[in-house]
């Protein structure tokens, strides 16, 4: 077999010892990157948040001017006052958790909309910047400061403290309420935990283009039980109580308000339930209960709600003198209406985008009358320009880039989408007025350029650390289904050298692939482990993105059985084709859903696989929350077989096959309760297995992260009988077929 490779290396052998220590330390290679870009509207300024080195972990805000970069805020200059992080309100902790955010120091920030001022958060207080050259200021506040943003006309600054929605001047005057909390467990302006986790609405406010109002979320949690996440290497700590909203349980309730800066206030009156449209089920809930996203244009406040059992989803126009609202739009679906990040997007015009159902597979956007062509996958809204809208699709699963598209072409003809990226790749960008900020990951790295007019005009600067070993995947599509794959082999290893055990290392969850033409750090770690001794193999199966909703919604009350076979199919396909695959020694690794796909594996196929590393596996699915879960498996009270098909507990007993299960114990979005439980049932059961507690670490571990590697790389070494990995091991075997 002769495979296409993503990336040219040479075939000499790697040096890895340094590589775990490199991952752990870069954060999974996320410092140096450039990212948060914000654009002014004629497009002669870039704000954006980024380190000054691969290894350096405090964040700090920049200005991309003129073609030089500048820097606006440096958290550790003179002036600062307070030790990091020791005065950082709860409510922004949780906030940084759900955004996946592992740096400190200028981690957000908001800007007025002629891009001119920045607010942002510092170890709670409150700090602008302007764009013209003058230091930060401090701007003295009520309290703690939690997401602060600018007015669009920069007079104002609002920001959040103790679950009260506050404002002052720019200039650090007349500080007040504008909303405060009429309850225990009330807040105003920040958003709620699967609003942030699993739709992904982060922001809780939003101000009118008037600068005179602001469009507010009311959470009210009362009804939301409570989880308690403690940490047990100190046990003299209290633990931390949150609202967390389990499948079958109650959410939490969230309501509009508008709310003028001279204080009157007035109720934002959503309709209560979808009407005649909704699809019925077996379980059906046609309540409203989703919030899902927000704005406030020039026509307007524009909300979208969606249904309880997510069958339906309405964008609506909300009338600020009245609090009334009119449906602009509904999408209605048998399983579950996809949310397309971005969408909807009202264009100066009026004409709204949102995403279109041609009829086929495709995922497609509509606006003005007009769809983007069928076969064009639609990923995301990225921005506009007057009427031109900037999108991410792909036309091949394994690549995303930037499109342009507008309701006419020069002449009045009709409009053809626009490739705005070249590079074989994954892209995504910013627009304001003509500059396009352009974030591209290829095989080869990443880079942010910048674009004026579709030219190239400059750079902005990637400073993250390249990973020390230099992937080679070999690009594989597999089986009648065409999966695709990414074959890693190390790089000493020669025809005629032995089989090498095979290690699959997929994510093969929804919402997320891993089978991309990107140098991304699960590529590097992929090659690491090949380097250890393993043949790696990576699939993108069904129910992961880019290949249609009937793609993405085969997992549809059953989370397991078709991912599964996809994997099992890849590994057999792969086989087929490369003898340096040995199928007697088969491993699986895995983290959040694909640790749940890797202790799966074992149980259900221990013919197949002989050794798995499930990380913080969700193995009770009651246990995740309303919105992720009840998408795919529905209510568990009428429902509950889905829940019972895709538990791992119920299948404890069945465990044959070496097995290490690691979880975080301060991990609050797969609570260590799916570990702690599924371990019970396999020690109830008589089942040996390995637990790996990691004390102080949440969902995604940064600390212990290169330390983890190694550990899970002896596990699975002890458990397929390999002593070693390097030149060293190779043996005699078959040469790989070409």
């Amino acid at each position: 077999m002769n495979p296409t490779n993503d990336a040219t290396a040479d075939d000499t052998t790697q040096n890895t010892d340094g590589f775990p220590e490199q991952f752990g330390r870069t954060h999974r290679f996320s410092l140096g990157v450039p990212r948060g870009f914000t654009v002014s509207p004629d497009g002669a300024r870039v704000l954006f948040l980024r380190s000054t080195s691969g290894t350096d972990p405090v964040s700090r805000l920049w200005l991309y001017e003129d073609g030089a970069e500048r820097l606006l805020a440096d958290p550790l200059g003179a002036g600062r006052g307070e030790t990091a992080g020791d005065r950082v309100p709860p409510e922004e902790l949780v906030r940084r958790e759900r955004a996946g955010e592992t740096s400190s120091g200028v981690v957000s920030y908001a800007t007025d909309a002629q891009v001119r001022l920045a607010a942002f958060a510092l170890d709670g207080g409150l700090r602008v910047v302007r764009t013209d050259g003058s230091p930060p200021r401090r701007i003295p506040t009520a309290g703690p400061v939690v997401d602060p943003r600018p007015s669009p006309d920069g007079t104002l600054i609002a920001y959040v403290s103790g679950g009260a929605l506050r404002v002052a001047t720019a200039e650090g005057t007349d500080d007040r309420v504008l909303a405060a909390p009429d309850g225990d467990r009330v807040t105003y302006g920040l958003s709620d935990h699967v609003s942030a986790e699993s739709i992904h609405r982060s922001r809780g406010y939003w101000w009118s283009p008037g600068s005179d109002a602001l469009l507010v979320a009311r959470v009210d949690t009362s009804m939301v039980r409570r989880r308690y996440i403690s940490d047990p290497a100190h046990p003299e700590r209290p633990p931390r109580e949150m609202a967390y909203p389990a499948a079958g349980t109650a959410n939490a309730a969230v309501s509009l308000h508008l709310v003028r800066v001279s204080g009157e206030r007035l109720a934002v009156r959503l309709p209560r339930e979808a009407e005649t449209g909704h699809p019925e089920g077996v379980w059906t809930d046609r309540s409203f209960e989703y919030v899902v996203s927000a704005a406030w244009d020039g026509h307007g406040p524009l909300v979208s709600v969606q249904t309880r059992d997510q069958r339906s989803v309405y964008v609506l126009a909300v009338d600020p003198g009245t609090g009334g609202t009119r449906v602009l739009s509904r999408a209605h679906d048998r399983a579950w209406v996809a949310l397309r990040p971005g969408t909807p997007l009202r264009l100066p015009s009026g004409a709204l985008v949102v995403p279109a159902r041609p009829g086929g597979d495709s995922q497609g956007l509509a606006f003005d009358g007009l769809k983007t062509p069928v076969g064009l996958e639609v990923r995301e809204v990225v921005g506009a320009d007057g009427d031109r809208v900037f999108f991410t699709a792909s036309e091949e699963p394994t690549e995303v880039h930037v499109w342009s598209y507008a309701a006419t072409a020069p002449g009045g003809s009709a409009a053809v989408p626009v490739r705005v990226s070249e590079a074989p790749g994954v892209h995504t960008a910013v627009v304001g007025g003509p500059t396009v900020v352009l974030d591209s990951r290829t095989p080869q790295g990443q880079t942010v350029t910048v674009l004026r007019d579709g030219s190239p005009v400059g750079r902005i600067a990637v400073l993250a650390e390249t990973p020390l070993v230099v992937p080679r995947p070999a690009a594989l599509s597999l089986g009648k289904r065409e999966l695709r794959s990414r074959l890693y082999l190390p790089s000493w290893h020669r025809p005629g050298d032995g089989p090498l055990p095979v290690l699959l290392n997929p994510y093969a969850g929804h919402g997320m692939q891993v089978v991309l033409k990107v140098r991304s750090w699960w590529v590097a770690v992929a090659q690491w482990f090949a380097e250890q001794g393993f043949a790696v193999l990576v699939t993108d199966g069904r129910g992961t993105p880019g290949r249609g909703e009937a793609w993405e919604k085969s997992v549809h009350g059953d989370r397991l059985t078709a991912v599964l076979d996809d994997q099992i199919d890849a590994l057999h396909a792969a086989a087929a084709r490369c003898s340096a695959l040995d199928p007697a020694r088969v491993a699986v690794r895995g983290w959040s859903f694909s640790g749940y796909l890797a202790a799966a594996a074992v149980l259900r196929h221990p013919e197949i696989f002989h050794a798995a590393v499930a990380g913080a596996a969700p193995a009770d699915r009651r246990l995740y929350d309303t919105h992720w879960e009840e998408r795919f498996l529905g209510h568990p009270d009428v429902l509950p077989e889905n829940y019972e098909r895709n538990s791992l507990l119920s299948e404890a007993a069945g465990l044959t096959r070496p097995l290490m299960l690691v979880h975080g114990l301060a991990d609050d979005n797969v609570a260590v309760a799916h570990m702690l439980r599924f371990s019970a049932a396999l020690l109830a059961a008589g089942r040996p297995h390995t637990v790996l507690p990691l004390s102080g670490a949440g969902h995604r571990v940064v600390r212990a992260a290169g330390s983890l590697l190694l550990l899970e790389r002896d596990f699975l070494r002890k458990s397929l009988g390999v002593e070693h990995g390097g030149p060293a091991a190779r043996t005699p075997g078959r040469t790989p077929e070409s």
